[in-house]
């Protein structure tokens, strides 16, 4: 099925050219470079970037590539390359795969989705859109135990702000770790993320406490503080209803297609070469 859907970069580059017109990039004997054209161009190395968001010396780069395409096509037109029985039959193939790309996505465009059809995914697959538990935490790192023993020392009779207030004093004074500047904190993140030995002790810990002991890891000894920790919730309906109207049309898509394909091929005369 993915056959059907994926669109060439030859394909793709001719359907960016056939939308509305944006600036002019250049004009090249004549010949106006669209910007439509230098998107088109980019979004065959990179998926989802565009022109505008180049840095300006490979936006350079981009419009001397589509100048000198620009010209090269003049020279093998005067070679007369374009009336070649070969050139005709893949520009007959291109033409062939536009058409059915652009056919397909106007297939797909068409899917409609209700609402209703969308809350009734959700109901039943909700173990799917769930937002796994989180830890909000931050870190002294050092590289001697007897460091870290010395800095627990320091925090161990602290509780509630001061003990925050003091830990993120001694993260920007002590700690050897990038996020020193920020007083240790290493944001929120999900079970698995850090090594072994620092995601236990972390989740070990309970929001407003630190380690009692130094963790011990191949970066060199944590003194931990959890700021705070949220289990796992279901996601809101809201937030993941584009995805599932998205999932929905792709599907009916799909079995449209599968199911229309079946029934050409069974009313087409198709002939296969008898073996030699």
């Amino acid at each position: 099925m993915l056959k059907y859907v994926k669109i060439s970069l030859v394909a793709a580059a001719l359907l960016s050219t056939s939308s509305v017109a944006s600036d002019v990039l250049v004009t090249v004997n004549g010949k106006q470079i669209m910007k439509s054209d230098a998107d088109a161009l980019v979004r065959a190395m990179a998926p989802g970037a565009t022109y505008d968001q180049l840095p300006d010396k490979q936006k350079e780069m981009v419009k001397n590539t589509l100048i000198e395409k620009s010209l090269f096509a003049e020279v093998a037109k005067k070679d007369g390359i374009d009336q070649t029985p070969e050139f005709k039959r893949n520009m007959e193939k291109i033409g062939n795969e536009l058409m059915v790309n652009m056919w397909m996505k106007k297939q797909l465009d068409n899917v409609l989705v209700s609402d209703s059809e969308a809350k009734d995914f959700y109901e039943k697959n909700k173990e799917k859109f769930v937002q796994p538990a989180t830890v909000h935490a931050r870190h002294i790192l050092v590289k001697t135990e007897k460091e870290a023993k010395e800095i627990i020392k320091q925090l161990k009779n602290l509780k509630g702000e001061a003990l925050k207030k003091k830990f993120i004093e001694l993260a920007k004074a002590k700690s050897t770790g990038p996020s020193a500047p920020k007083g240790g904190d290493l944001g929120s993140f999900k079970k698995g993320t850090m090594v072994p030995e620092f995601s236990k002790a972390v989740w070990a810990l309970n929001p407003g406490d630190i380690t009692a002991q130094p963790v011990k890891t191949q970066f060199g000894y944590h003194v931990i503080y959890l700021e705070e920790k949220k289990d796992a919730a279901p996601v809101p309906y809201e937030q993941v209803k584009d995805r599932i109207v998205a999932t929905l049309k792709q599907q009916q898509f799909a079995k449209k297609v599968s199911e229309m394909a079946k029934e050409l091929k069974a009313k087409a005369k198709i002939v296969e070469p008898t073996a030699k």
